[in-house]
């Protein structure tokens, strides 16, 4: 069982910079792979970065390449999502969530997840 946890969320103007943090459970931390996904009003959850378990290995969506990074630290049991060049777009609420073993980009197959942050972009 994983419980996460994000933060850092916030309203913000188009080209700043935000950093999203993600605080898990458990002692296995290590053991799953992390994304984050994000939902916009009216419009489904999609894919934004994801993590592998060591963290040597990194997949974003076209539409934040560039711009955002994901990071993990397995030491502190959390995941980051450090957003710059911020766009009205990237508005939405935020979610991280976590699967054992491999990376994958579809939200059906993460196991775990959070509360979600909102993330706010004024133009």
């Amino acid at each position: 069982q994983v419980q996460l946890v994000e933060s850092g969320g916030g309203l913000v103007q188009a080209g700043d910079s935000l950093r999203l943090s993600c605080a898990a459970s458990g002692r296995t931390f290590s053991s799953y792979s992390l994304g984050w996904f994000r939902q916009a009003p009216g419009k489904e959850r999609t894919f934004v970065a994801v993590i592998s378990m060591s963290g040597s290995s990194t997949y974003s969506a076209d539409s934040v390449k560039g711009r955002f990074t994901i990071s993990r630290d397995n030491a502190k049991n959390t995941v980051y999502l450090q957003m710059n060049s911020l766009k009205p777009e990237d508005t939405a609420v935020y979610y991280c969530a976590a699967r054992r073993g491999g990376t994958w980009v579809t939200a059906s197959q993460y196991d775990y997840w959070g509360q979600g942050t909102q993330v706010t972009v004024a133009s």
